[in-house]
Parts: C-alpha cells; sequence; structure tokens
C-alpha cells in the first residue's frame, strides 16, 4: 500500500471515529435514559410481585384466624370485616361468610352471595358457585320462580354446573309435588357422561327412594 493510500485510510478512520463521537454526544442519552427505564421497570415489577405477595398472605392469615373464632356467629362476623385484595378473593370470602351465616341467618347469606352472583366483576365460577349455594340455603327467603329461573339459567352452561343445577331442579320439582319431572331429571343425570360418581350415585338413591330403578 503507498503512503498516499495510508494516509487516505487514516483520515477515514478519524472521519468516521470524529463521527461517532458526534452521534454519542448527540444521542447518548437516548440509550442511558433507555436503560434507566429498563432498569426501573424491573424493580417495579419486582416490587409489585412482593407487594401481591404480601396482600396474599395476609388475606389468609385474616382468613384463618376467622375460622379460629370458637362461636359460627363470630367466625361471620370476623370473616365480614375482612377487606379482600381482588375480586377472587372477594368471591372466596363471601362464600366462606355465607356458610357461617347460613343456620343462624340464612336470608343475609342467600342475601350476600346472590349479590355476589350478580356482580359482573366476579369470575364466573364463583358467581355459579355462588347460586348454587343460595337456592339449596332453608328459609332462605327466595321464591321458588326466583330458585328455579336461576337454576334453569345456569343449567344452560356446560360442565358440571350444568348437572349440578339439574339435580336442584329435580329437588325443586319434587318440592312442588312433581315427581314424574323429579325422575325425569334425575334419570337424565344417572345417565349422562360427564357426571361423577358421586353425582350419579346421589341422584340413583333419589330415584330408588322414590320406588325406581335408576337407568343402567
Amino acid at each position: 500500500m503507498s503512503d498516499s493510500d495510508s494516509f487516505i485510510n487514516e483520515v477515514s478512520e478519524e472521519v468516521r471515529r470524529e463521527r461517532l463521537y458526534r452521534y454519542v454526544r448527540r444521542y447518548g442519552w437516548i440509550a442511558i435514559l433507555a436503560v434507566v427505564l429498563l432498569v426501573g421497570a424491573a424493580g417495579w415489577y419486582e416490587w409489585q410481585k412482593a407487594q401481591t405477595r404480601q396482600q396474599a398472605q395476609a388475606f389468609g392469615d385474616a382468613i384463618l384466624a376467622a375460622l379460629n373464632e370458637p362461636e359460627r356467629a363470630a367466625r361471620a362476623e370476623a370473616l365480614a370485616a375482612i377487606d379482600a385484595p381482588s375480586d377472587g378473593g372477594r368471591a372466596v370470602l363471601a362464600l366462606l361468610t355465607a356458610a357461617e351465616q347460613g343456620s343462624e341467618n340464612p336470608e343475609a347469606a342467600a342475601e350476600r352471595l346472590l349479590t355476589m352472583a350478580d356482580s359482573q366483576g366476579v369470575p364466573m365460577v364463583y358467581r355459579q358457585l355462588a347460586t348454587l349455594k343460595a337456592v339449596t340455603i332453608q328459609d332462605s327467603g327466595l321464591s321458588v320462580e326466583d330458585r328455579r329461573a336461576r337454576l334453569e339459567a345456569l343449567a344452560g352452561t356446560g360442565g358440571l354446573v350444568r348437572l349440578l343445577a339439574e339435580e336442584q331442579l329435580a329437588l325443586l320439582d319434587l318440592e312442588q309435588g312433581n315427581r314424574d319431572a323429579a325422575l325425569e331429571r334425575l334419570q337424565r343425570i344417572v345417565e349422562d357422561a360427564e357426571a361423577t360418581a358421586g353425582l350419579r350415585q346421589r341422584a340413583g338413591q333419589v330415584i330408588v327412594a322414590l320406588g325406581e330403578e335408576p337407568a343402567a
């Protein structure tokens, strides 16, 4: 390589280096800001996870403490005073509180459950469980028409909830003296492939008690 070529290469390299330094001085703050934001976001995410864990642990501890109360009324009162950290937590809390209230104040228990069942912010599975629990509470004050309407809505869904609703509808038919309708529902449960062994057994026992034989 000639001296002129070497000189040109050195000049070109210096120009590129100077251009790079100029870009760094002009735009380097963007890279620094990106690093700061990345580190800050990671730290905030970890802090949020730690806060969520602490809230969940405090919520669980409060529930356990409430359930350790010796009297049912005291347990219900302690559960009702707990502040749940999420919609799912509020749903679990409502189910537990209603279970403690059921025998002492069945109307209040049913009202609490149906309020949760009608809340759009609560996950569907909890709303379905609340409805099933509410319609099975004795002396809840719910009319037969209301109970049937809610159960028929559940029977239109899929999975085990549908069959549990059918079971309660069969019992409701018996309560109203409609033996044939109850037997038809119970036989469908016995024959349903999605029915659990326990549910199928319960349905079969009621069929036998009514003087009939469950389907094979």
